[in-house]
């Protein structure tokens, strides 16, 4: 049984209605010294981005990041000998024969992370779709209530000529995330590949600690994965139309500035600030991509 990557593929739903696969058996071995045929391999399509681990033992088989990446997932059993394979000059018709073994058997566990060079992060209600929608094609949901966005959306976003990055918003974190809490858990995975995080955060509506704030989502990525704390971050401070906001602009600014993070107002609803945030993104992945092609 042979897992392959198809780009076509966006879900795992079609495994939540067929969870049995069998490959074909292999045909018996006949007359005249004649072998029985081989079955044939099971091709399983699998969308780009899936993770395969067995179930038993936890052991990853494969991760499936590019189109026509493939993977054996179950073996085939050897095939048995029969009695013209034990015939000796003195004992030309023995009456015995060696059977073929069984095949592998393995349950599977199949998870799909999205493929994005960027994540969008902050608690509900930021703007994350809202930016989402500016700055690519990406028409997710937007709402003004909590976990309006229930599956992360991708959407590419152009920076330069004939330059691009993928970006995903992730929706459901907050407090006790790594746990479960909100819709944390279901997503937090997808950040696990991408390069660089922009970690949105909004101060309108009531006096808000801005690091507070930064630093409630940084404890749900560490809890979640420790890794996660090892991507770069850039701080977009959102909603600088509301005059509440754009007034804490420069105290803000030099919060995050002394931590050495790099910081953009922005105003999604508006575009204000988006194309530097955009651009200044784009370098940091393209800069990424290089690094990593390098190691």
């Amino acid at each position: 049984m042979i897992m392959v990557a198809n780009a076509h593929l966006t879900t795992l739903l079609d495994f939540k209605y067929r969870q049995h696969y069998r490959a074909q058996n292999g045909g018996h071995g006949r007359g005249k010294k004649q072998h029985g045929r081989d079955g044939e391999d099971l091709l399983i399509r699998v969308p780009v981005g899936t993770v395969v681990w067995d179930a038993e033992n936890g052991e990853l088989i494969k991760d499936f990041v590019k189109e026509g990446d493939r993977a054996v997932v179950a073996r085939g059993g050897r095939g048995g000998r029969g009695n013209a394979h034990f015939a000796t000059p003195t004992h030309r018709a023995p009456r015995f024969a060696e059977e073929g073994e069984p095949g592998q058997q393995r349950r599977l566990r199949l998870e799909l992370k999205l493929l994005a060079d960027v994540g969008i992060v902050g608690y509900p209600n930021v703007g994350k779709s809202t930016l989402l929608s500016r700055i690519s094609a990406a028409r997710p949901k937007v709402a003004s209530y909590p976990f309006t966005t229930l599956t992360p959306h991708l959407g590419v976003v152009a920076y330069d000529e004939h330059k691009s990055f993928v970006a995903a918003d992730i929706p459901g974190l907050i407090e006790g995330a790594h746990r479960g809490a909100g819709l944390g858990s279901r997503f937090l995975r997808h950040i696990e590949r991408t390069l660089l995080l922009i970690h949105m955060i909004d101060v309108s509506g009531k006096e808000r600690d801005p690091i507070a704030l930064f630093e409630g989502i940084n404890r749900e990525l560490s809890l979640f994965h420790p890794s996660l704390m090892k991507k770069p971050q850039v701080v977009a401070l959102n909603k600088i139309d509301l005059p509440e906001v754009r007034e804490r602009v420069e105290e803000i600014k030099e919060e995050f500035l002394r931590r050495g993070l790099p910081f953009f107002p922005i105003s999604a609803y508006t575009g204000e600030g988006l194309r530097e945030l955009v651009r200044a993104v784009g370098k940091k992945v393209e800069e990424l991509r290089d690094a990593g092609e390098e190691s």
